[in-house]
């Protein structure tokens, strides 16, 4: 319960900061030069956290599960 509550602060936190930063920037990638919404580059670096993070979990949850030998 109280990890859904932080979750939910942290994301309207996260709201907040976006709608308040929608300003048009420009940022180099290597060779790539873009120009985009600040919020969209925010929701981009915060989805590409989440996968990560994810990704990062998986392997510790297939060792937590037993193996199932008949």
């Amino acid at each position: 319960m109280v990890r859904n509550l932080i979750f939910v602060c942290l994301i309207a936190f996260v709201l907040i900061f976006v709608v308040q930063n929608t300003q048009v920037v420009e940022f180099r990638f290597l060779a790539w030069t873009i120009s985009m919404s600040r919020a969209m580059m925010l929701f981009g670096t915060l989805a590409i956290g989440f996968i990560a993070g994810w990704l990062l979990r998986l392997p510790k949850r297939k060792k937590e599960q037993p193996d199932k030998k008949e």
